[in-house]
């Protein structure tokens, strides 16, 4: 129903390329402040405090590169999935077996393959590393974190995140075991 209700229209289009140009803009300036920051610390890629936590960086901080290229994969396969034979085919009028705006008969389709399957839930697994540092140093940059926020707004971006993400996963899952019909 949804996918019907959205399908072509021009509000779907105008959100899809407003999408589309945040993440470009996002990936290109994380470009940019990664190189601003290597060239402002030299050699030393991150500085160590005498905190508790001196020294330590989480994984997915210091490989924020490698998943933000496992996300722009997965991006672009789901992307194919999804956008491409559905909207862009609604769009471009060249239609296959699967009616367009039929969004249940291609997520089934999607899912009944099990490397889709895994490499959604490899994206997915990226994704929630990627947003559970996102969200707090969203937070951080904002200034609205300080010593006692600061771990408040870790937890709740990880209670969110992993919600969001376990969600997801749900949905891949139950249509790759052959039980969503009872989802719906």
């Amino acid at each position: 129903m949804i996918c019907e209700f959205l399908g072509a229209n021009w509000y779907a289009v105008v959100a899809t390329l407003g999408l589309a140009a945040l993440a470009v803009i996002h990936i290109v300036y994380a470009f940019i402040l990664t190189a601003q920051n290597r060239k402002a610390r030299g050699n030393n890629r991150y500085e160590v405090s005498t905190t508790v936590n001196a020294g330590k960086v989480e994984w997915y901080s210091e490989n924020m590169l490698v998943l933000g290229i496992i996300i722009l994969i997965g991006l672009l396969v789901h992307l194919q999935n999804f956008w491409y034979n559905m909207m862009f085919a609604e769009l471009a009028g060249t239609y296959t077996a699967i009616d367009p705006a039929d969004g249940f008969a291609w997520i089934k389709e999607t899912f009944s393959h099990w490397p889709l399957v895994i490499l959604y839930l490899v994206w997915f697994a990226a994704i929630w590393f990627h947003l559970a540092h996102g969200f707090w140093s969203a937070m951080q940059t904002l200034g609205i974190s300080g010593k006692i926020w600061q771990k408040r707004w870790n937890c709740i971006g990880l209670i969110y995140v992993s919600l969001l993400m376990l969600g997801f996963a749900v949905v891949v899952l139950a249509f790759a075991f052959g039980c969503a019909p009872s989802l719906c």
